[in-house]
């Protein structure tokens, strides 16, 4: 019986995602991440003007991937999902901010 061993790296500061790897994990073409960036959802670390350039952190693997379900459960387009996933950045936000002051946010 052989023994397969699989490495993995989570994307982040020291291991950023190239656009193209971006693209493949979301199941998506690199025109779709061009539209990520365009809309605002995902940031580029260093721009450029070539997207084969372009790197990604894993919080952009993040949003990319929840725009992706926004797409393909709810059939939102790319502008409609920047927008949702602002709002739910921002109702984190307020949230922790509740729970710092020791109030209790409701749903």
């Amino acid at each position: 019986m052989a023994t397969v061993s699989v490495t993995t790296t989570a994307p982040g500061l020291a291991h950023p995602l190239a656009a193209h790897e971006l693209a493949h994990a979301c199941g998506a073409e690199i025109e779709w991440v061009v539209q990520l960036v365009e809309v605002g959802i995902v940031e580029l670390s260093a721009p450029s003007p070539r997207p084969d350039e372009w790197r990604f952190q894993s919080a952009d693997l993040q949003q990319a991937l929840a725009a992706r379900r926004l797409e393909r459960d709810f059939g939102v387009g790319l502008d409609a999902a920047a927008l949702i996933l602002d709002l739910q950045r921002e109702v984190r936000r307020l949230k922790a901010v509740l729970h710092a002051q020791g109030l209790s946010p409701g749903r």
